[in-house]
């Protein structure tokens, strides 16, 4: 080995995982990147002994929610320092938040203010989303295309919630340019007449409690959206990714169309594995702490979406975190204890706990191997959201974001000892047998457990513009051999 080489930081005796492969190494980085893998590397300026510990990529949380307008009067109680902190010390060393626009606004007055907001508090690297709104004539001939352009390839949109969601028709125009421009569509498949329906009803009978917001959302209204979504996508022949799956009967629906070799890709989150509809049903106005959409489901949907994991079913594992505090008058108790559950913020904290909730009752319970976590948390995202290679694997050339993990007897995730600003956890009291011992990002260590370190670097986050995940468009006519697939594309010239 040349003795010129200069290393910033070796992570030695490293038991490393990708999204493929296991295998023991130490780890060599310069000026942030991993430029070294191997045995007995040279000795670096810092030295990390992993003792045969994990070393896996750094999370990438692709759906999360910090400092973003509402427009109901509740805010969110994370912004980009707490939020960044919060997610570092939970293992992420990347988060992708979404940039809204709002109604009457423009899709670059979000992206402006979304960076106003970010760039001198962020503690790790962050790309965005785009949600949008109000697709204008000059939003998708336009403003929209720019944008992916410029590294926004990838953005949101909603069937559901009065001030965010879009109909068919506007879905269709907005898939027809994320064909074109070779981007990334994310959405959120929720039927919005049924429950308004279910909601006027109940609420007409006094049903108000927040146990009745799972009722107002039951699993065919999500089943129902879903299978449209999927339609819409396979229609234009351009993938989707649908968010936040939370039962048996989406996941059927996107099974059948992933095996019919359709372009959809699925996510789910913390909240289905380790939530159900009982959690909010606690006493009193307890329950809204557990108040998301869709809504956690019941035991058997669990085990649904434990299976799906295994199965390969989702490419993302994020937290859709969406921090509001529990008291105040800005959060969950915006409209008062007595307020009814439509009236409810929307949205439950797991930046933090995201990670150490999979590996303990994924990993280290079997049912899921390191391969599928790396795969899900890490690997996924940065390809599906165009960060790959640079994020989500370990690998010469790849930024040096890695987490070396502790293993445990069974200790209780406690709020006191999280790093958000929100004021409880959903997930209170659960055992979990692994934390992030050390979360390394860049090349710099910004959260070491044993000692409680957290980096005070607020700014050091670097903005991510991302590529077009132009391979995951390569259309089913390209998959396969004679004959015209689409006709009604090609007589469109698409």
């Amino acid at each position: 080995m040349s003795g010129d080489v200069c290393l910033d930081l070796v992570v030695r005796n490293a038991r490393i995982a990708t999204g493929s492969d296991v295998f023991n190494a130490d780890i060599g980085i310069a000026n942030g990147v991993i430029v070294m893998l191997g045995a007995q590397l040279p000795r670096g300026a810092r030295e990390i002994d992993a003792a045969g510990r994990w070393v896996l990529p750094g999370g990438v949380d692709a759906h999360c929610h910090l400092d973003q307008p509402t427009g109901d009067g509740s805010v969110m109680a994370d912004d980009f320092a707490s939020g960044t902190r919060s997610a570092a010390c939970g293992g992420t060393t990347t988060v992708i938040p979404f940039a809204c626009q709002q109604r009457g606004g423009t899709l670059q007055a979000a992206v402006d203010d979304y960076h106003r907001r970010a760039q001198a508090l962020a503690l790790i690297d962050y790309a965005f989303h785009l949600i949008v709104t109000d697709p204008t004539p000059d939003v998708l001939e336009r403003e929209l295309p720019a944008l992916i352009a410029r590294g926004y390839t990838s953005f949101k949109i909603y069937m559901t919630y009065d001030a965010l969601k879009l109909n068919d028709r506007q879905i269709l125009d907005l898939l027809a340019i994320a064909r074109r421009e070779r981007a990334m569509t994310m959405i959120h498949a929720e039927n919005a007449d049924c429950i308004a329906w279910l909601t006027e009803r109940m609420l007409a009978r006094g049903l108000t409690a927040p146990s009745y917001h799972a009722l107002s959302r039951v699993p065919v209204v999500e089943r129902e959206a879903t299978h449209r979504a999927i339609s819409l996508s396979e229609m234009l022949d351009t993938p989707v990714l649908i968010v936040h799956v939370s039962g048996r009967e989406a996941i059927e629906q996107i099974q059948q169309a992933q095996w019919r070799g359709a372009p959809i890709y699925a996510e789910t989150c913390p909240q289905y594995l380790f939530l159900t509809e009982d959690d909010l049903a606690l006493e009193g106005f307890e329950g809204a702490k557990c108040i998301c959409s869709p809504p956690p489901r019941d035991a058997a949907n669990q085990d649904a979406v434990w299976r799906a994991l295994d199965h390969g079913v989702f490419s993302v594992f994020s937290s859709d975190h969406a921090p509001f505090r529990f008291d105040g008058p800005h959060g969950k108790k915006a409209y008062g204890e007595q307020a009814t559950f439509d009236k409810v913020p929307n949205g439950i904290p797991g930046l933090e706990t995201r990670l150490a909730l999979l590996f303990s009752e994924g990993v280290l319970a079997g049912r899921i191997d390191v391969n599928r976590f790396v795969e899900m948390t890490s690997t996924g995202p940065a390809k599906l959201y165009g960060l790959h290679p640079r994020k989500g694997t370990i690998a010469i050339g790849s930024d040096a974001d890695l987490v070396i993990w502790d293993t445990f007897e069974p200790r209780p995730i406690r709020n006191a000892d999280l790093h958000h600003n929100v004021d409880y956890t959903p997930y209170e009291g659960r055992l979990v047998r692994a934390w992030p011992g050390i979360t390394i990002s860049r090349g710099d260590a910004v959260w070491q457990r044993d000692t409680g370190f957290v980096a005070d670097a607020p700014g050091r986050g670097q903005f991510l513009p991302c590529e077009r995940p132009v391979a995951l468009h390569r259309s089913r006519r390209e998959r396969k051999t004679g004959g015209s697939v689409f006709p009604w594309l090609e007589a469109l010239g698409m």
